[in-house]
């Protein structure tokens, strides 16, 4: 059914593919041509390109992604042994939410398949459908967006790709748990939209707090479920995109550093690049952001779900009333901290693990309760 969905790679790109290095990823990847359709396996990577940016009012139309494929099949894999596979293009619907139907319906597949997803192209609304394909799997949804805004705008004045994130908290069913935001510049965010993102517990870390240390972004990553990057995010100094226009934001090496964040997460299940403006030089870095994600895929250390907990160090710290739980993996050295079931929590039906840092233990240490695990406790309890 998933591929009635699917554009194949056509004949041409296919050619061009096949012209490159022996060695190079184009002679890797297992493609969807009109001439093959691929055998799934389970723990892989699928490419999807979405041909559809309507929801932005800034962006131009995007006909097709043979540019970013070409870059990316042009790169050298990394010791991969995981199956990668690219199924083409899903094209615009007739609206906007045909659309989001089918990408929720091909993720959905992939995701119940332990296939990742990397959706490339579109406009960032298209991180809704993503959303979506959680509703049969029995689970609530955690979102990173790495983005210079919120996209908390009513629906009525901006486009969808400003306010898909009003439609995931407003829309049923509700599985959104948490929304974390990295790289968010203060001016381009009302007061009112900072003050949401604190009344619903959500997280968010300014781009300068981002760039001046990119491994605070690592435990939000780990405890993630969908990862959309808003290539807008990025300064135009080193995406190429120059319409619109983007003074500040992530450089090239930070948001590769981010891309690999989320592909040694071993909870995402899905990852998405959108607001590509189609032009060949963002190619050029949305292709080697692909190429991180998929190098971090192949360092995930399966620690999630984390079961007997034997190759973990116990930590306790009291602070204030409080137990804080600590574990340490004697495997990679990251760190969580336990979120206790009580009789008020809605949402959890027992204990649970938080990803955080050495630094929120040390804070512990210090009398200082972490941030994050305050905010999980709150959001429990609503």
């Amino acid at each position: 059914m998933m591929f009635d969905f699917l554009q194949p790679l056509s004949d041409d790109l296919v050619i061009d593919i096949h012209r490159v290095s022996n060695q190079a990823l184009g002679k890797k990847v297992i493609l969807n041509t009109n001439q093959e359709t691929p055998i799934l396996k389970e723990d892989s990577i699928a490419f999807i390109g979405v041909l559809d940016n309507r929801g932005s009012n800034s962006i131009s139309n995007l006909e097709d992604l043979n540019e970013v494929r070409l870059q990316f099949y042009n790169l050298f894999p990394g010791n991969w042994n995981a199956n990668i596979y690219d199924l083409g293009d899903v094209l615009a619907g007739s609206t906007v939410e045909d659309t989001y139907y089918v990408v929720k319906i091909i993720c959905a597949e992939l995701i119940k398949k332990r296939i990742i997803p990397v959706i490339i192209g579109g406009s960032q609304d298209i991180s809704y459908a993503m959303y979506r394909a959680y509703d049969n799997l029995d689970q609530m949804v955690n979102l990173v967006a790495v983005d210079s805004k919120f996209d908390f705008e009513n629906i009525q004045n901006k486009g969808l790709a400003d306010s898909y994130l009003s439609k995931m908290i407003v829309d049923e069913p509700n599985n959104l748990f948490n929304y974390c935001n990295i790289g968010y510049q203060t001016y381009y965010n009302s007061q009112e939209e900072i003050d949401l993102i604190e009344k619903l517990y959500f997280d968010a870390y300014r781009l300068g707090e981002v760039s001046h240390n990119t491994t605070i972004a690592e435990p939000v990553f780990r405890d993630a479920d969908v990862v959309s990057i808003d290539m807008m995010s990025v300064k135009s100094s080193d995406s190429g995109n120059k319409n619109p226009f983007v003074p500040n934001g992530f450089n090239g090496k930070e948001i590769c550093i981010l891309a690999r964040y989320s592909g040694i997460s071993d909870k995402i299940s899905s990852f998405g690049i959108f607001n590509h403006n189609n032009t060949k030089e963002e190619s050029v870095l949305i292709s080697q952001i692909m190429w991180y994600f998929v190098e971090g895929y192949h360092y995930r250390s399966k620690e999630y779900p984390i079961g007997t907990r034997e190759n973990f160090i116990k930590y306790i710290v009291p602070v204030e009333e409080e137990d804080l739980i600590f574990y340490k993996s004697n495997y990679s050295e990251r760190w969580w901290i336990e979120i206790p079931y009580t009789d008020s929590n809605n949402k959890l039906k027992r204990n649970t693990l938080l990803p955080c840092s050495y630094e929120d233990y040390i804070l512990a240490t210090q009398q200082e309760i972490p941030n994050r695990w305050w905010k999980a406790q709150r959001k429990n309890c609503i």
